[in-house]
């Protein structure tokens, strides 16, 4: 089940909020940006970069964090993509709200999102 247009507008501005912090200057974006993805119950941020081979102008997608709604216990789950390009469990595995989960991926604590 998708998030409810209230929580829809919640996590849209919790997103919002994080990626002002964290995208990069202007004249540094064409190199490095990051995005989010909101689909369904999961947010999904992403490290866009030119492709290192491949066709000028093609660009490289690189997810580094997710967190799903889980409704039935009323938490976000937070996971990250290791090598093996699988979804992980982080740890704390889950936050309250989506500011909380967010917050556990701005601080890293484990080197997991952003190395």
């Amino acid at each position: 089940m998708a998030l409810s247009e209230l929580e829809l507008k919640r996590v849209e501005r919790a997103v919002g909020r994080y990626l002002k912090k964290h995208r990069p200057p202007p004249h540094i974006r064409p190199e490095l940006d990051v995005e989010a993805r909101i689909q369904g119950q999961s947010v999904e941020l992403v490290e866009l970069r030119p492709a290192w081979r491949g066709d000028p102008g093609e660009i490289t997608e690189l997810p580094f964090a997710k967190t799903t709604f889980v409704r039935t216990q009323h938490v976000w789950k937070v996971f990250w993509r290791r090598a093996d390009l699988r979804w992980h469990a982080y740890d704390p595995p889950t936050a309250r709200t989506i500011d909380d989960a967010l917050a556990l991926v701005d601080e890293d604590a484990f080197g997991c999102f952003r190395g």
